[in-house]
């Protein structure tokens, strides 16, 4: 790995919380606090990847970097490829982590892990998960399962994802959190590949990889982020955060 890029693909179109990336939190907006931990992860340049003049003011008002992508994308692996090919179209950064905008109270050291498991060359893309503690989650479809093997200590060989209860048995569930770090050659493939099935029934686009045969691995972390997708998700983000100052 030698020179990773950390981008942060944020749109204001969202159905349950719009104008998400600008939603205020102790007084900055939300995309602010996920540029910030991103940085302090100090693994690489942060550039924002937005559809939206508003979030480049704002992280320019920070002496950030941020870059206009189109407003159709699907999905912000589509954003990500754009903002790529802007920032860096020689492909000297051979390493593309992929923070959502949406997570204000994640762990720089969270983003710092996650780039751990491809210094393993047969790792094409890396991931990371936490495990389930509350028995609930294991039964939520909105709480992503990752289905995977030990190979070593605090990774994972994801195997499958799911929204549903897996695996059977004894023995504990992960919930997947939703960072990426992608070989740059590894998220032009995937980039390539059609819509897998498992993808398209489980609505979920990473098995798209897994359905390529591409290779998967996840560090296991003890710092779950929350991702603000509700107001109420908003809500405990700011008392989450209100919290950490005042400590």
């Amino acid at each position: 790995m030698s020179d990773p890029l950390v981008l942060i693909p944020a749109r204001m179109a969202a159905t349950r919380l719009p104008n998400k990336p600008m939603a205020d939190i102790a007084g900055q907006p939300m995309i602010a606090h996920v540029w910030r931990r991103a940085v302090e992860a100090g693994i690489g340049p942060v550039v924002v990847a937005t559809d939206a003049h508003e979030i480049i003011a704002a992280i320019e008002a920070l002496g950030g970097v941020a870059v206009l992508t189109r407003p159709d994308h699907p999905s912000g692996s589509d954003r990500l490829a754009e903002a790529l090919d802007i920032i860096d179209p020689q492909g000297n950064h051979d390493v593309v982590v992929n923070v959502q905008g949406d997570l204000p109270t994640i762990d720089p050291r969270v983003i710092g892990a996650s780039i751990m498991p491809l210094a393993d060359r047969a790792v094409d893309i890396a991931t990371l998960c936490a495990v389930i503690t509350h028995e609930a989650e294991a039964d939520d479809p909105n709480v992503v399962k990752l289905v995977g093997h030990e190979v070593g200590p605090n990774r994972l060989r994801a195997l499958y994802f799911t929204r549903g209860r897996a695996p059977w048995g004894n023995g504990p569930f992960f919930h997947h959190i939703g960072l990426y770090a992608y070989r740059r050659r590894a998220l032009r493939r995937f980039m390539a590949l059609p819509p897998g099935e498992l993808e398209q029934r489980e609505k979920l686009e990473q098995l798209r990889a897994l359905e390529a045969g591409m290779r998967i691995d996840a560090i296991v972390v003890d710092d779950l982020p929350l991702g603000v997708d509700t107001p109420a998700d908003l809500e405990r983000a700011r008392a989450l955060i209100a919290a950490r100052r005042l400590n």
